[in-house]
């Protein structure tokens, strides 16, 4: 099963190299590209001096836009499986192929990252939000999903068109709860996750709650406004 791994970066020259040099040691049988989100630092000038694939936007597009843009990558080089890693450190490419073995001996269209399969969830605000989420979808699909803001997924070829295509379609729990009623086959395996190596996360304690409040509006409203689609 041929796997792209898409790294979205947008002002990650600090924690990119890094990021790159331990998925090339973790699993070096994966190919990647870096998605340049129209950085104003030297992330796109590192990745041409690394010989890194690069896919170079001249504007910020944001998560969405920068993965959906690997993704179509993806799909148009007739890759089997797409995932998602981050820039800055936090996702460990260890897990990567666990969660491909998983898709393949199970034949599953969608494979989650989760931090609580084998680890109680820490008592926190932000963790209380998860929960929710976790709900909600529960709540619409009939499926639990232990950890949904998660960001290590691996999206299988049934899907991949969707995350490619769509204008909703986003790495976040609302499309994942999309996807599972449009019968994607979907499964979970351990990882965890780190702090970021550098610079700040653009989820500030405000922006968290926001996030979680309008991930669980979009869970329980737009679930039944999105026309279903057969994978």
């Amino acid at each position: 099963m041929r796997l792209l791994v898409v790294i979205p970066a947008y002002n990650e020259e600090a924690s990119l190299p890094s990021t790159v040099r331990e998925l090339r040691s973790k699993a070096p049988e994966v190919d990647f590209v870096v998605v340049n989100d129209g950085s104003g630092d030297r992330t796109a000038e590192i990745c041409r001096a690394e010989g890194y694939p690069l896919l170079d936007l001249s504007t910020n597009l944001g998560l969405t836009g920068a993965f959906q843009t690997g993704v179509r990558y993806a799909y148009e080089e007739g890759y089997d499986a797409v995932m998602q890693l981050d820039a800055d450190g936090q996702h460990d490419p260890a897990f990567i192929r666990p969660m491909l073995e998983k898709m393949q001996k199970e034949g599953l269209d969608l494979v989650l990252g989760s931090r609580f399969l084998t680890g109680k969830r820490p008592h926190s605000l932000r963790m209380v939000g998860n929960a929710l989420i976790e709900g909600a979808i529960r709540l619409t699909t009939g499926k639990r999903v232990t950890d949904p803001t998660c960001g290590m997924r691996i999206y299988g070829r049934r899907v991949m068109e969707h995350m490619a295509y769509a204008s909703a379609a986003r790495p976040e729990p609302d499309t994942i709860a999309f996807l599972i009623r449009c019968g994607a086959k979907t499964g979970e395996s351990p990882v965890s996750t780190r702090e970021r190596e550098a610079g700040v996360s653009y989820l500030s304690m405000g922006k968290s709650i926001r996030y979680m409040a309008q991930m669980g509006m979009n869970i329980f409203v737009l679930q039944w406004v999105l026309k279903k689609e057969k994978l």
